[in-house]
């Protein structure tokens, strides 16, 4: 048997176990580094202060109260240098690993907390870096380390969702201008947003995947209306967002004409491997386990249920792997890879393990558990079912978990497109 040369990495809760490989018996065990761990105390300690003692999360941005609550947080992260830590100093971060972004994402996740512009700081900002030019860069990087502008991402059109290619918001060539003209639809904070990156039909006579560009486009220029899509839990998130013919710059095009499927999908790679999903179901894990636990002599004797206890347990596991899938995306990204099937997985199971922590919520409370905050037979304020509301986006979003599934076939397996 040939021995293995690689080094394996494997994430276990807060600890990172490194063997060596298979044939010798040491293994090496660490906690985070002192600056990692230092890190992840101060940033609990700023939201123990910055957040409401009432705070039960997570936000609503249809709110005018939890939108301030977003800006004063963000602002507060950002003056500690905590939006961006990973980015080079020159851009406003400061050189730290992806894995030190990954414990700020987790913590806030898991504190249902406000104040993080993952469209600027996670997806686009890591994008522009690699494909922007140098006046793009400086131009925007800083402002987003600063937080000072809100970013929204303009994909899905409402004919073109997971087939992703059939966009047909076109941007026509005017000499130092593009007119844009189409729609995009489901645009998280588009009503908050200050700029849009977005993907146009550049080339219409080009095949689906070869004639689209990436550009950005401020959100107050003449000709941009934006229509609020209210969900199906009563917040307003989503939006509709019309362009008609809308001035954009040509200096605003990143990366090359027409290439915008390359840097368009980047977007998605950095979208995908984030570890929120993971954080909120360990979040609402624990306050079921919290619940059943508790004094309450009636809901008290549910925690002796065989079957309760199988499946807190089970979602519990599914959770750890889930968390595991997220850290070793971060650990490839300190190795300067873009993960693609690996961010895809993580997405997947993470989004998976959250909709089953929020069903088993939902079923668990019964009918008391979807009474809504005000009435006194409310069992946790009606949160789950809210949640549960709001969250069947989550294995749509970022490219449907389906979608997911046949990049890990291609991408991660080899599997031949069917």
């Amino acid at each position: 048997m040939k021995k293995p040369s690689r080094v394996y990495q494997l994430v276990i809760d807060t600890r990172l176990v490194r063997s060596t490989p298979a044939w010798n018996p040491q293994i090496l065990r660490f906690e985070f580094t002192a600056e990692e761990s230092n890190f992840k105390r101060d940033l609990g300690t700023f939201l123990d202060n910055a957040l409401p003692d009432d705070w039960q999360g997570p936000a609503d941005e249809s709110r005018d109260d939890h939108w301030d609550l977003n800006q004063k947080i963000k602002q507060g992260l950002a003056d500690r240098g905590w939006l961006v830590m990973s980015w080079p100093k020159k851009y406003g971060g400061s050189d730290s690993s992806p894995m030190m972004n990954t414990i700020f994402a987790e913590e806030m996740a898991y504190r249902r907390a406000p104040g993080h512009d993952r469209f600027g700081t996670r997806m686009f900002g890591p994008t522009l870096m690699r494909f922007g030019s140098e006046d793009q860069r400086v131009k925007y990087l800083g402002s987003i380390a600063r937080g000072e502008i809100q970013w929204c991402q303009g994909y899905s059109e409402p004919n073109s969702g997971s087939d992703l290619a059939s966009l047909q918001t076109r941007a026509i060539d005017s000499g130092d201008n593009f007119i844009v003209t189409g729609t995009k639809i489901w645009t998280s904070l588009a009503h908050r947003a200050d700029m849009m990156f977005m993907l146009v039909r550049t080339d219409p006579d080009s095949p689906p995947h070869k004639g689209i560009s990436l550009i950005m486009v401020d959100m107050k220029s003449p000709g941009v209306e934006i229509q609020p899509i209210i969900n199906m839990a009563g917040v307003h998130s989503f939006n509709q967002v019309i362009f008609n013919e809308v001035s954009v710059p040509k200096e605003n095009l990143v990366g090359d004409l027409n290439d915008g499927w390359r840097v368009g999908m980047t977007v998605l790679n950095f979208e995908r491997s984030g570890i929120d999903y993971a954080a909120w179901a360990r979040a609402a894990l624990e306050e079921l386990i919290d619940y059943v636990s508790g004094s309450d002599p009636i809901i008290g004797a549910i925690s002796s249920d065989p079957i309760v206890r199988s499946n807190l347990a089970k979602l519990k596991t599914e959770i750890e792997a889930a968390r595991l899938m997220c850290f070793d995306v971060a650990w490839r990204q300190g190795q300067g890879e873009i993960p693609s099937s690996e961010a895809s997985m993580s997405k997947v199971a993470a989004t998976d393990i959250y909709t089953k922590v929020l069903d088993y919520g939902v079923e668990l409370l019964g009918m008391y558990g979807v009474l809504e905050p005000g009435s006194t037979q409310s069992e946790l304020e009606g949160r789950f079912l809210k949640m549960r509301l709001f969250y069947t986006s989550g294995p749509i979003l970022a490219g449907t978990n389906e979608i997911q599934k046949n990049i890990i076939a291609q991408r991660g397996l080899g599997l031949p497109r069917k």
